[in-house]
């Protein structure tokens, strides 16, 4: 190992430690969202012993057990093992050291891209570390590491970083004409499918690297037969992609009218897309804290070219960056490449498929792209004006130390639960989620004190936000809350089943009555026949699985009047197979109950529902 590459090592572990830094005053923080049910509400990850078995089962818990995303399950699991609980501080560091890596190793990957772009040594060096901090202290980073279930995509971006840097390797062996890089190349296989055990959509490697022949490596080898192999291989894969996509993809998920659970259909969300994308370019080149609100449940969607009227110009300036990278790959290929990564790596989350609209963590890989992009203009910029080197380093200095400290009053934002919802709804008056994150961190307070007060502060919170937006989390928040302080009343019920009844159907109206449900299961005071006649309007209003109707026939039977219980059953029934576990154990313990006339109904029923 030569001076040089130490020192460069050396620097590029500073990097990653002063990236860390910034982010240190966020790991006061709790739990958020999609925290509670994927790590908190998950027994799975609950892990006295380190055995086989245990992990096993922790590392298959994501979705019902579907297997996918094992190893930030694991991990999971593995924190909570190292913390005796779910102590969010914990999850939260080893999110800060997953994201140190990833700065660390993506300094190395610059640097070597950055060469290979013809840079010099020294410019290439200077380049990828401060590409590399950009990237690490950027704002956006946030809610990507201090949002512990994001772990999922942190750990993603750290393999995909290393199957890069390791294909760079391969390639530049095969450039120089020392071999063919085989190593390197398993090495790439070999991280891809780390980066492909911790999120699905890792497959996107394909159009990272086709991004980097397409500008900076340009499908170049040594030996004629290689880089004629490689675009062979490229087109076919490209060809076969394209089919996939429009002959499988797209008519999988493509739905004229609104998703189910969602207020949009396929090409409003795509319409969408386009103002999202434009949202995400705004806030990683104008990064105030404000502009990123961690909740954007109040996005208007697009419902034509204009409504909102920045849809069409946000696709015309999509179309034209993406213009301007293919037009530009020969002359500024690092600028080229960065377009074309950040919008690759968009393409599946600003799809087809049934997504929430916007999230700031889905820029945690596309980020790199827009870095480079934006870097690259200033060299550029650098190189046409009278400015000497020392000059566009320091400007480059004062706009890397804004950004720290830019990421330092986010991150202290996050590090206090209360601190962060009161500034979520400050900025978002009109969010639901807001609203309940500012309730529900008062109730966390009250959970963990018993303090009163601090239930009182979750009720207002809910009152106020019911003031601003009507939603059914709100409303059932209100009587559960007034439930545990013995304050509540018929009008709250009445609110809430008024509110149930008339807002527009989605997701949450489930969730609401699913988590009433629950807490009347768990022995809570809550007052089940009220339960009961939620469930009637939620069926009526949101369809449910022949599963979702099993649970709700159960609960009805032992909550309500019996009878009300049999519609329940018969839908299960409907919706079952004869041979399905769950049907015929329900036919048993029916008959077992002295309810025969009731099985031989659902044997009818899922008789006449067969095809």
């Amino acid at each position: 190992m030569t001076f040089s590459a130490r020192y460069f090592l050396f620097f590029s572990l500073v990097v990653a430690l002063v990236a860390a830094a910034v982010f240190i005053p966020a790991l006061g923080g709790d739990f958020v969202l999609d925290d509670g049910f994927n790590i908190l509400q998950n027994r799975l990850l609950y892990v006295e012993a380190l055995d086989v078995p245990n992990l096993r089962n922790a590392a298959l818990s994501f979705h019902d057990g579907n297997g996918a995303r094992p190893l930030p399950m694991l991990s999971f699991a593995l924190d909570y093992w190292r913390a005796g609980g779910m102590d969010a501080t914990v999850f939260k560091t080893t999110n800060l050291v997953i994201h140190s890596f990833t700065v660390f190793f993506l300094a190395l990957f610059l640097r070597r891209l950055l060469l290979l772009a013809d840079w010099t040594s020294s410019t290439a060096v200077l380049g990828a570390l401060l590409f590399a901090l950009a990237w690490g202290v950027h704002p956006m980073q946030v809610s990507s590491v201090m949002y512990v279930v994001q772990r999922m995509q942190t750990m993603e971006t750290l393999f995909l970083v290393l199957a890069l840097w390791a294909y760079l390797s391969m390639r530049q062996i095969q450039i120089a004409g020392t071999g063919r890089g085989r190593v390197q190349g398993l090495a790439v296989l070999f991280f891809w499918l780390l980066a492909l055990g911790c999120k699905e959509d890792a497959p996107l490697l394909f159009a990272f690297c086709l991004a980097l022949e397409l500008t900076v490596l340009r499908f170049r080898a040594a030996r004629q037969d290689v880089a004629k192999g490689w675009r062979q291989t490229y087109t076919l894969l490209s060809v076969l992609g394209l089919l996939v996509y429009f002959f499988v993809v797209v008519p999988h998920y493509w739905s004229w009218d609104a998703y189910g659970g969602r207020n949009f259909s396929s090409l409003e969300r795509l319409m969408t897309q386009a103002r999202v994308l434009c949202l995400y370019l705004w806030q990683i080149v104008f990064p105030f804290p404000d502009h990123m609100t961690f909740i954007y449940d109040d996005l208007p969607v697009s419902r034509s070219l204009w409504s909102p009227w920045t849809t069409l110009p946000s696709l015309v300036a999509v179309i034209g960056l993406l213009v301007w990278a293919w037009c530009w790959r020969n002359v500024r290929p690092v600028f080229a490449l960065g377009v074309l990564l950040f919008f690759s790596g968009h393409f599946i989350t600003s799809n087809v498929i049934a997504l929430e609209l916007v999230f700031e963590h889905r820029n945690h890989f596309p980020l790199i792209g827009a870095v480079l992009a934006v870097g690259d203009l200033l060299m550029l910029i650098w190189q046409r004006l009278p400015l000497g080197k020392s000059a566009a380093v320091a400007s480059l200095c004062v706009g890397l130390a804004a950004l720290g400290v830019a990421t330092l009053s986010h991150a202290y934002t996050w590090g206090d639960p209360v601190r962060h919802a009161e500034k979520l709804v400050k900025l978002l008056p009109g969010s639901t989620r807001a609203w309940t994150q500012l309730g529900g961190a008062h109730f966390d307070i009250y959970k963990a004190t018993g303090e009163k007060i601090h239930l009182e502060h979750a009720i207002d919170a809910n009152e106020a936000g019911l003031q601003q937006v009507e939603a059914s989390p709100l409303a059932s928040n209100l009587v559960i809350y007034k439930t545990l302080l013995g304050t509540v009343e018929d009008d709250d019920w009445q609110r809430f089943f008024t509110v149930l009844l008339e807002v527009p159907p989605s997701w949450q109206d489930k969730f609401v009555v699913w988590t009433m449900m629950n807490n009347v299961d768990r022995g809570f005071a809550i007052d089940a026949g009220k339960v009961v006649q939620a469930i009637g309007i939620l069926v009526d209003k949101v369809p449910l699985s022949s599963n979702e109707y099993l649970r709700v026939a159960v609960f009805v039977y032992k909550h309500g009047q019996q009878d009300e219980a049999l519609p329940y059953f018969i839908h299960f029934a409907q919706r079952s197979s004869s041979s399905s576990a769950s049907f015929q154990r329900m036919l048993g313990e029916l008959e077992d109950a002295g309810l025969a006339e009731w099985s031989d109904m659902m044997r009818s029923a899922q008789a006449g529902n067969a095809p």
